[in-house]
Order: structure tokens, then C-alpha cells, then sequence
């Protein structure tokens, strides 16, 4: 006979799950669409020392971090744009997400946006 355990009663029904995860991969698709826009019609810095050299001149617009740059250069990046007065967005997917969805074939874990171009993608975050 089968008992049923305290765990099971716990157990989300399917319905709910899939509407969570949705809305959640709709934003993130949008972003990426705008994304890869911005680098088509665009001007966007890619990499660590990059973005802290355009946050220094005072030319970004927008910074993106990925969800696994390290704690010491996410708090570095984040003081740097807290002084330049520029938005940072904690991008959802891993460095290797966030280098696929700029099309291009290498991991990258942060980037700055110093011209939007064509896309929306500032007033989107903000």
C-alpha cells in the first residue's frame, strides 16, 4: 500500500510552474531580441576591463552582468556605474548565455552599452 508522505503535499501543481517559468522566459527572450539588436545597429563594449574603461570616461549607457561573474568584479563594476550614474542590469542567464545571445562563440561576462542604436533596450530596463 502506498502512504502518502508530508513531501508530496508540498508539490506545486503544473499549471502554476508553467506560468511562472514563462512569464519569466517572455522577458528574457525580449531582452535578448533587443540585445542582439543593439549590437547590429549599436555601439556596445564587451568584457570586464572594457566596461570599467567606458564607466571611467563616462560613456556608458547601460551595463549588463551575467548571473555568474564573480561576487568582487560584479561589486566593482556596480561601484563604478553607482559613480557614473549608469543603469546595471543583472542579466539572468550565465556569461556563456549572455556571449551567445550578442551572437557571438565566447563567454562574456559583462557588457556596456554606450549607443542603443535602433533598439529600445534602455527604457526596456529602466
Amino acid at each position: 500500500p502506498l502512504i502518502p508522505s508530508p513531501a508530496f503535499s508540498q508539490v506545486k501543481p503544473v499549471s502554476t510552474m508553467v506560468k511562472g517559468s514563462k512569464a519569466k522566459k517572455g522577458s528574457v527572450e525580449s531582452i535578448n531580441a533587443k540585445l542582439q539588436l543593439v549590437m547590429k545597429s549599436g555601439k556596445v563594449t564587451m568584457g570586464y576591463k572594457g566596461v570599467l574603461k567606458t564607466l571611467r570616461k563616462g560613456n556608458s549607457k547601460l551595463i549588463m552582468i551575467s548571473n555568474n561573474c564573480p561576487a568582487i568584479r560584479k561589486s566593482e563594476i556596480e561601484y563604478y556605474a553607482m559613480l557614473a550614474k549608469c543603469t546595471v542590469h543583472h542579466y539572468s542567464g550565465s556569461n556563456v548565455a549572455l556571449g551567445t545571445s550578442c551572437g557571438k562563440m565566447f563567454r562574456c561576462s559583462a557588457l556596456s552599452v554606450t549607443d542603443q542604436g535602433d533598439s529600445e533596450i534602455l527604457s526596456t530596463i529602466e
